[in-house]
């Protein structure tokens, strides 16, 4: 295997230029198959990014939380544009308690009075319902020009198009969400609420976490392999069953969950580069690149044409397709291929190692000594990937307050590339002519470690196996037609062992990079060591050509075949000083701080409050380095601790609670309250004191359900157990019933959030290059107030 018959000369060179250059060819393809479409011109039925990012701009002009004035402002843009499409849009104006598996920070529950818009395209003789969803509110300091303006401008840019042609035999429900940011309120309340939302149907769920990067499928419903069949003829399918099967152990949540946790399927899809504006100020519609808003719709309406053409009861499957992109299409296959494949894939590398120790290219015990040192790179490689996320925060401590990835991540992900070849390069120079291993015995380790990672993965992962399984049944075919025929038909076997993997693992590396990020660059490194084992064979064609042939002696083999990990190394290295250079903070680029500010209206005492990991320079003159649990004044806050800071007091009224009935029942009573912000705020909150046993509670017309009750009184951390937030709450107030077990009065905690604190006394503005962190708590202002009733 990795002699192919060809001795060191112009053959073997001929050999090796040709296989670099087949799979570089077919490396830039696979690269292709996970970018965005381009932006282009389209018909009067087609996608328009250019059409979409009108919507953007009209949308995002200023952050609009839930239940904002500047909220109103978008709710009726949205409903006069879709009058504009002949529909008839209705506003579903409730309240409604959290979605998915949110833990509220208030310990309780998470509730708001949203307002979504609601239309229906009616189909000609439907036979269920496509949703289109996407969330119209935004955080509280950004305008949300990707996060969610690019779905809502693709809904209204795809409901424009649908209606320009023929009606669709199925009914298409528009739902634009309100309150996503703040509790995934809005989707509850459809799911829960409203008609159209009866009986279930397929959810499209339209999201953005970032600015750019291709529009990719990331989560699903439980038996997909139906609608994956239907998603892989959309224009540019971009996705994968190992990244459905990583968010599925992420506690992330968006209004998809809400959807799928109430018995709908569907698809989750999202644009994720770019993420250091998500939540930020810096979400403008500037920052958009045209040709993720044009992925995203091409994608979408597609998909909803498709489903909208189709009897969507026969649209059923019973286990989860595992797929991936390729150049030019999405390659699946059922989920009960999954064993046979990984054991398979097994069988074939164990098969490989007894033909070559039939054939006398390598021995029992050096394929044993390559399986251990072949741990070395698996290993070694995602560790020095993490150190060197670690060094970057030493020279820019800033970097530990961006969301996700710094705004030019670009040069450092090149840079732990480089640096994963660094250890394969030099592991391979190091062990490849040695008496413990040698080039076949880590060819072969190699790809055993691939096989062993697809048969661990099938079990709890299944939609990940084949990262292993596939390039392992391929790379050990290969190995065994390159055993068996010599010459060029060998080196052909190698090159398409390696394609394969290419094929697999490259474009997984390029996704996975935005989507976990550098604080989590150590998963890229590791999948870019897979690849790099996959390619031994290939790589060992090249080695002689260094200086690695049998001629020469060890030491000098060695330092020859060494090449190119010092040529890896300088890459490293140039990478990095580059990023550093191109990533530096400006006006349009700013280091990011987290401020809040918290007034204690028992005593008349306030203080700054700042949950930076590292505490900035800026955000120093306000908060000292020490942490502390605020949770005993400001049990909003949760257990976390904090940065604190002393702050003077700002003349703000306090939430007013007031006890509007007491009926005693049994052991217990019955507690009618008045919860009433005095003030214009976004939020407020209301705790019990921990002493208290809640057995029911209603809020806002909306009954808690028993586990929210009782879950932050089992696991109470501090003076106060249950406890909820309501997000925008009405001018009136919110009525609050709970049934408590007490004979005497009651203490409870009620706090009400405002956004903005530039007003406030003692408050600098932030220099520029200096900016805000898109934190759902940045720029808080708390006032909290004690009462005993």
């Amino acid at each position: 295997m990795s002699d192919p018959g060809l001795a060191v000369g112009p053959r073997r060179a001929i050999a090796a230029l040709a296989t670099v250059v087949v799979l570089a060819l077919i490396g830039f393809a696979a690269i292709w198959s996970v970018r965005p479409t381009a932006a282009h011109d389209a018909t009067a039925t087609g996608f328009s990014a250019a059409r979409a990012f009108q919507q953007v701009q009209a949308i995002a002009t200023e952050p609009h939380p839930v239940g904002s004035a500047a909220q109103d402002k978008v709710r009726d843009h949205l409903v006069t544009t879709l009058r504009g499409l002949g529909l008839s849009p209705e506003i579903q104006d409730t309240v409604s308690i959290e979605g998915g598996e949110l833990s509220s920070s208030a310990g309780g529950a998470s509730l708001a009075h949203v307002r979504n818009v609601v239309t229906l395209i009616p189909g000609t003789a439907s036979t269920g319902r496509i949703f289109l969803v996407a969330h119209t509110d935004s955080v509280q300091v950004g305008p949300g020009g990707n996060d969610d303006a690019a779905g809502v401008s693709a809904i209204l840019e795809i409901a424009r198009a649908l209606t320009s042609g023929p009606r669709p035999r199925n009914d298409v429900v528009l739902v634009l969400t309100d309150g996503e940011e703040a509790c995934l309120c809005g989707a509850k309340a459809f799911v829960d609420q409203h008609p159209l939302a009866q009986g279930g149907g397929i959810v499209l769920n339209l999201e953005a976490r970032g600015s750019s990067g291709p529009a990719i499928m990331f989560e699903t419903a439980a038996d997909n392999r139906a609608l994956v069949d239907v998603y892989a003829h959309a224009p540019k399918p971009v996705g994968t069953s190992f990244a459905v099967e990583i968010y599925r152990l992420l506690p992330n949540d968006t209004d998809f969950t809400a959807f799928r946790e109430a018995g709908f399927t569907g698809l989750n899809s999202a644009y994720i580069d770019g993420a250091a504006v998500y939540h930020a100020p810096t979400d403008l519609p500037s920052s958009m690149d045209h040709d993720s808003l044009q992925h995203h719709g091409d994608n979408a309406l597609e998909i909803t044409r498709d489903l909208a053409g189709r009897d969507l009861s026969t649209l059923t499957s019973s286990d989860d397709a595992t797929y991936f992109p390729a150049p030019g299409l999405l390659v699946r296959y059922p989920g009960e291929l999954v064993w046979p494949l990984a054991g398979l894939a097994l069988v074939a590398v164990v098969a490989l190692g007894w033909l070559a120790r039939r054939r006398g290219l390598t021995t029992g015990r050096k394929l044993v000594g390559a399986s251990i040192v072949t741990l070395l790179p698996i290993i070694v490689a995602p560790v020095l990937a993490q150190l060197f996320w670690l060094l970057l925060k030493l020279i820019r401590p800033e970097y530990a307050e961006l969301p996700i990835d710094p705004y030019r991540p670009g040069w450092f992900r090149l840079a732990v590339l480089a640096l994963t070849a660094v250890v394969v390069f030099g592991w391979y120079a190091w062990f490849h002519r040695t008496r413990r291993a040698g080039p076949d015995a880590l060819a072969i380790a190699g790809l055993g470690w691939l096989a062993v990672l697809g048969l661990a993965l099938a079990g709890p992962m299944p939609g990940g196996s084949y990262l292993g399984a596939v390039p392992a049944l391929a790379g050990a075919v290969a190995g065994i037609v390159a055993i068996l025929v010599r010459g060029w038909w060998s080196v052909l076997a190698i090159t398409l062992g390696g394609a394969v993997a290419v094929i697999i693992l490259l474009p997984t590396v390029i996704m996975l990079f935005p989507a976990l990020g550098m604080p989590m660059a150590g998963v890229g490194a590791f999948l870019a060591v897979l690849l790099g084992l996959a390619l031994l064979p290939a790589i060992e064609l090249l080695h002689p050509l260094a200086g690695g042939q049998r001629g020469l002696d060890a030491l000098r083999a060695r330092r020859r075949g060494a090449l190119p990990a010092l040529a890896a190394l300088l890459a490293t290295v140039i990478c990095t000083v580059v990023g550093l250079s191109v990533d530096r903070f400006d006006a349009e680029h700013p280091a990011l701080t987290q401020l809040m500010y918290a007034l204690d209206a028992d005593n008349g005492t306030a203080q700054w409050l700042s949950d930076e990991s590292v505490t900035q320079k800026w955000t120093s003159q306000y908060v000292s380095g020490d942490l502390h649990k605020v949770n005993a004044t400001l049990p909003a806050f949760g257990p976390e601790q904090m940065r604190t800071g002393q702050a003077e007091a700002a003349s703000l009224p306090a939430p007013k609670l007031t006890l509007e009935s007491d009926t005693r029942t049994g052991d217990g009573r019955v507690l009618k309250l008045l919860l009433q912000p005095q003030r214009q705020v976004r939020l407020t909150t209301l705790h019990v004191d921990a002493a208290v046993t809640v057995t029911a509670a209603t809020v806002g017309g909306r009954e808690i359900p028993a586990a929210k009750v009782e879950k932050p009184q089992k696991d109470k951390d501090g003076p106060w157990g249950f406890g909820f937030v309501f997000h925008a709450p009405p001018t009136e107030g919110v009525e609050i019933t709970l049934t408590v077990k007490a004979t005497g009065p009651v203490k409870f905690r009620a706090m009400d959030g405002s956004d903005g604190l530039t007003a406030l006394p003692g408050f600098h503005a932030r220099p520029t290059g200096v900016g805000i962190a898109g934190s759902h708590t940045s720029e808080l202002l708390a006032v909290a107030k004690t009462y005993t009733l």
